[in-house]
């Protein structure tokens, strides 16, 4: 368990602690100025150091007479003190900290590295009339410039569905879709050539409401129902209709490392391309296919990404299509490094989404059916906008039971920028249409949420999903949200903030606890497979490679500790290798949460294939004379062990690699493996997508000023589900990275654009991420210990990259707790995301308007 300690109150202001036991009058006794131990923290405020230690005392005090938030306020953590054997630390970590870990911008390349700038559309919609770039080609430093007008083969480079054109060729279709590209001598030089363009747009009027383009019927895919059972019916039985709309906002990526890739033309026709990229095997398609060469010329490596969070599944793709153009036209090495507010103006974000949902339930609160929509906002191309609305409706019944419903899902074309996958790949903005539910049948028949929630679970009589998959490990959950409900105290905390909101006008507490059901493969089944290379080398150190990218996620270690723990060596003994489509090819992307899960076996399949085949070898060649028996035999602590007991001979592992060479034994593996079990008809929107479910609950407290909006995060409480963990160290901090941007999603997130189409938070002084301030001062996240997998998957752990983001949803549930305790709990306000602190102020007017009136007017005459 991690636990972030509660802040100090700073100088000056009130200390939630009791105040030292002396008499108003007295002073504490001085101590001699020469008393004070050397090395010791200076004297300070007894309230900043009471529950910090030394070092955090000596570093706050260091901030006195400083402005507020001119620096991070020094807190204090609990380590982690769980000596798990599989607890160990990023393979890239202390490069990560001292700078050393290189980056597409860090690669050495020629002096003549040519260095790209893209010439983007300045409106939402319309036609190019004319484009003239001589005067472009005229200006200082400029090598070359191209547009769809100079690319040799494909111009479309839509990832499944065509749609997404490398280069306008006449219509426009969001502010920043890419006309031209401009490769000069420095990157200063191609950004000032970009502006000498003549570009001439008949402007046109641009959709940016995906509702009206639902209701016209402007689609970029199909619309898909899954449904079971009578709905209709169900909701004329049913005791009480709950019903409600919700409009979920979108969020930007915001990796810190941008866009960017650099290429290098090969002697042949070819390129290889180093790239920030979470599916290298597209961006090598694409890239021979807009070249017109075979796949066989395109090299893509991946060493690692500074973040991708599924922006770089597929919009990454483009910038190394156009690199590889120039790279091919000019003989030379080319760059394409994005600014900021290019990279948020040119790529798709989390689809934005509009929910509805009618729902029947008992005088209980239970549901007995109805039906929900959803409209995922997928900008101007299908993308992956087919299957991210699928898990939308997947997910929109998280963690309970539908009944007889209908799930629709509409996928809705605006004039913006494609939008994209990003963590939870649209389960997330399904999941918050029946949390909000959730609240409001709670409201309605006057029960705690946290009550309504656990009797609408998944549970014996009700196990199937409204797609037809059954739910295991229902008792895990029951667990789960049982053993957090005690540890966090929410009862008792309950009755505490109820007592707190009748005597407090003005400050509001409130409190939520919901779970997170979240299901575990790629919708589409045949990106469920994986590869991985295994190579030992004489001197017995180990290399491996596999199809999966790390984008900090811990992915490469975890690899190494499965290859590790299969052939019994420390972990120091295997490295990893950058991520190649020569080495593993036909990769899936890194993302759906399955990375460790698809290329875990891989790498599993690979050393058991390589240990079988070394016993063999051992059995048949070594110690002949006393023989080995081969029934027995492993590996473990670095050698080769055969027998039990007395009769134990034990090899090490150098010498059996020795022999093994010598003997002409291969050395050399190749795993592979593929998900079994999943299936989907969506011709019937029936089966079972996913290999198993992961499962967790967060338990959130805020405090809202109901003046002002403004609100803060009290404490988080965090139970995450990862089966029998991999590694963790790696998972917890998933989990806490996970819910802090899911928080910041819901909270502070916010995109803009303006009524032209034309995004305007579009870098930090606008778009706001949560920052180390915003991490609630009591933090407690812990793994679910005792409960594997149901399913064979790796060791049996679960997947950890995308569930813990949905835990946020705790307090978004929380600001919605405490604006109904306005209307004494009687209803819970519509609240839309990011929960902004305007959007709060907005709905506690709405609700003190209608149940109170304003503290300050109750006594005026």
């Amino acid at each position: 368990m991690r636990t972030l300690t509660k802040l100090s109150k700073a100088p000056g202001t009130a200390p939630d602690s009791k105040a030292p036991e002396t008499a108003p009058d007295s002073k504490a006794p001085e101590a001699a100025p020469d008393s004070k131990a050397p090395g010791t923290a200076p004297e300070l405020n007894q309230d900043v150091a009471e529950d910090v230690s030394a070092d955090s005392a000596a570093a706050r005090h260091e901030l006195d007479g400083r402005i507020k938030g001119d620096g991070p306020l020094a807190r204090d953590t609990i380590p982690y003190t769980n000596a798990h054997p599989h607890s160990q630390t990023h393979e890239s970590a202390i490069k990560h900290v001292t700078g050393r870990a290189a980056y597409i911008d860090d690669l050495s390349a020629p002096a003549d590295t040519l260095h790209v700038a893209m010439g983007l559309s300045p409106v939402a919609h319309g036609r190019l009339t004319r484009l003239d770039l001589d005067k472009v080609r005229a200006m200082p430093g400029v090598v070359d410039v191209i547009a769809v007008g100079d690319v040799p083969g494909h111009t479309d480079i839509g990832p499944v569905f065509p749609g997404d054109p490398i280069f306008v060729e006449e219509e426009i279709s969001y502010v920043g879709q890419v006309i031209f590209a401009v490769a000069a001598e420095s990157h200063r030089a191609a950004r000032e050539a970009v502006q000498a363009a003549v570009v001439e747009i008949d402007e046109q009027p641009a959709c940016l409401d995906p509702v009206a383009a639902a209701e016209r019927e402007e689609f970029v895919r199909p619309t898909h129902v899954q449904q079971s059972g009578d709905w209709e019916q169900a909701l004329k039985d049913a005791a009480l209709v709950v019903e409600d709309e919700q409009f979920v906002g979108g969020q930007e990526h915001f990796y810190l490392e941008g866009q960017a890739c650099l290429v290098q033309p090969t002697e042949d026709e070819g390129v290889v391309v180093f790239t920030s990229n979470q599916h290298p095997s597209e961006t090598q398609k694409l890239v021979a296919e807009v070249l017109g060469i075979p796949f066989h010329a395109v090299t893509v490596e991946v060493r690692r990404m500074g973040g991708g969070f599924g922006g770089k599944e597929t919009q990454a793709s483009p910038w190394a299509c156009i690199a590889a153009l120039i790279a091919r036209r000019t003989g030379r090495t080319t760059r394409v490094r994005l600014p900021r507010a290019e990279d948020m103006r040119a790529t798709g974000k989390r689809h934005p989404f509009h929910n509805r949902y009618r729902l029947g339930v008992d005088d209980q609160g239970v549901i007995l059916g109805g039906e929900i929509t959803v409209i995922g906002d997928c900008g101007y191309s299908p993308d992956l906008s087919d299957a991210i609305v699928d898990r939308a409706m997947f997910h929109s019944d998280n963690a309970y039971s539908l009944g007889d419903a209908r799930v629709t899902g509409h996928r809705a074309r605006t004039h913006t920028a494609s939008n994209t996958a990003f963590r939870g790949f649209g389960g997330p903005q399904g999941m918050m249409v029946i949390e909000a539910a959730m609240d409001d049948i709670a409201r309605r028949i006057g029960e705690d949420p946290l009550t309504v929630r656990k009797r609408n679970f998944y549970r014996p009589d009700r196990q199937t999903t409204h797609y037809g998959q059954h739910v295991d490990q229902i008792a895990l959950l029951k667990a789960l949200v049982e053993q957090i409900e005690t540890s966090s105290d929410y009862w008792e905390r309950r009755q505490a903030i109820t007592e707190f909101n009748a005597d407090s006008p003005i400050v509001k507490k409130g409190l939520a606890l919901t779970p997170v059901k979240f299901g575990i493969s790629f919708t589409a089944k045949h990106l469920n497979q994986a590869g991985a290379l295994l190579h030992v080398y004489t001197d017995g150190s180990v290399m491996i490679n596999h199809g999966g990218t790390e984008m900090g996620q811990g992915l490469h270690t975890k690899i190494c500790q499965v290859a590790a723990r299969e052939l019994g060596l420390d972990t120091a003994e295997v490295r990893i290798s950058a991520t190649r489509t020569d080495k593993v090819p036909n990769t899936s992307p890194t993302a759906a949460s399955s990375g460790a899960d698809l290329n875990g076996q891989a790498a599993r399949d690979a050393c058991v294939k390589l240990k079988e085949r070394l016993f063999d070898f051992a059995h048949e060649h070594l110690y002949k004379d006393q023989g080995l028996d081969r029934e027995n035999m492993r590996l473990e602590a670095g050698h080769l062990v055969a027998g039990h007991g007395e009769s134990e001979q034990r090899i090490p592992w150098g010498e059996l690699v020795q022999a093994a060479y010598l003997n002409r034994i291969s050395l050399s593996e190749k795993g592979f493996y593929a998900t079994p079990l999943i299936h989907y008809d969506r011709n019937v929107g029936q089966g079972r997508p996913f290999y198993y479910y992961a499962f967790g609950a967060a338990v959130a407290e805020v405090s809202v000023d109901t003046l002002t909006g403004e609100y803060q995060v009290d404490r988080v409480d965090i139970l995450h589900d990862v089966g029998d963990s991999l590694n963790p160290a790696i998972d917890l901090g998933q989990v806490e990275g996970g819910f802090i941007q899911g928080m910041g999603w819901l909270t502070s997130e916010e995109l803009k654009w303006n009524d032209a189409g034309r995004l305007i938070s579009d870098g930090p002084a606008t778009y706001k991420i949560p920052t180390y301030g915003d991490l609630p001062p009591v933090f407690n996240v812990k793994l679910m210990e005792g409960h594997p997998n149901s399913m064979a998957s790796i060791y049996r752990s679960k997947a950890v990259g995308e569930p813990p983001f949905m835990l946020g949803m705790a307090v978004w549930s929380a600001l919605r707790d405490a604006l109904a305790s306005l209307a004494d709990y009687a209803e819970a306000p519509r609240l839309d995301t990011p929960a902004t602190p305007e959007r709060v102020l907005m709905a506690a007017e709405t609700l003190r308007a209608r149940y109170n009136p304003w503290p300050l007017e109750k006594g005026a005459k």
